[in-house]
């Protein structure tokens, strides 16, 4: 019997609270964790709204779930998810979940998905509540996931080249007198994705630069904490540890920063020295630990 079986996952599309144009995105991440063997779209097809689904439903094998509004002003997609859901979880038993809606209503159902031990992968909108978003394994929303453009090996590439692009744009168009920050603060309301909901720019898909990074009072002191609950005696701490301890408490992922990697993230705050960058070995360590020894 083979013993390299991927994990089986079964993606629940609410498709009243998702775009059809990411779908190829959320399949394309997805597949980093595990084969999609159920893909269902659930909602009211004879709406025109949904019409944009109908041909990516063919193209990337989805099962469209029709589900009538029984009631006006009532969402039975919802209600018809979660049952779906439950008896996955009991009869298919897969491994994990993928999530695709904007809806707090889900979040007592990804609870009960993780307490029985399956994974939750959770997709929406920047709008979606924090209470949905904690809930899950993991989550991004759908600016971070269109910013990793198109295929896994090119994202990092990509996303360089439009860092630079978006440099020059800000330097050109930042008011005189203004700073960056002031700027950016000024397209929103400063409380969007990202692990911890606190501050940070309202536009997802560019790189937080260092500065708005280090105000992020919340950041840094949940990477520092999980560095120290997984650092050796010398204060170093693996960064595979480092995410997996984050991971155990809430639902957190560096690319919501413009980040492709924990790793990038850590570096990027200017907080953490750095060891064997570039290998599955990479550490890191609180830079006050450092301060510190050449202080005695």
């Amino acid at each position: 019997m083979p013993t390299d079986a991927q994990p089986r996952i079964a993606l629940l599309i609410d498709a009243d609270n998702a775009p059809a144009e990411m779908i190829d995105e959320i399949l394309t991440e997805l597949s980093t964790f595990g084969l999609i063997n159920v893909r269902r779209a659930y909602g009211n097809w004879t709406k025109p709204g949904l019409h944009g689904w109908q041909s990516k439903l063919l193209e990337y094998a989805v099962r469209p779930m029709q589900q009538f509004d029984y009631s006006k002003g009532k969402n039975a997609t919802d209600m018809a998810m979660t049952v779906d859901a439950m008896e996955l979880l009991y009869t298919e038993q897969p491994d994990a979940f993928g999530i695709v809606s904007s809806d707090a209503d889900f979040t007592p159902l990804v609870m009960h998905l993780r307490a029985k031990g399956a994974a939750v992968y959770g997709f929406g909108a920047a709008q979606t509540p924090r209470a949905f978003v904690n809930a899950c394994s993991r989550f991004l929303y759908f600016d971070a996931l269109l910013e990793l453009g198109d295929g896994i090996t090119s994202r990092a590439e990509r996303r360089e080249l439009q860092d630079g692009e978006a440099a020059q744009r800000n330097a050109a168009a930042a008011p005189q007198g203004g700073s960056a920050a002031s700027a950016t603060n000024a397209n929103g309301n400063g409380k969007v994705a990202g692990g911890t909901g606190a501050a940070i720019p309202a536009c997802t898909t560019l790189r937080v630069p260092t500065h708005l990074l280090r105000e992020d009072k919340q950041l840094i002191a949940m990477l520092r904490d999980a560095v120290k609950a997984t650092q050796d005696e010398a204060g170093w701490a693996r960064v595979a540890a480092v995410g997996t301890h984050i991971g155990n408490k809430l639902s957190f992922d560096a690319r919501n920063y413009g980040y492709a990697s924990l790793t990038r993230l850590m570096a990027a705050t200017q907080a953490f020295e750095l060891r064997d960058e570039g290998s599955p070995r990479v550490a890191v360590r609180d830079l006050r630990a450092v301060h510190d020894e050449g202080g005695h």
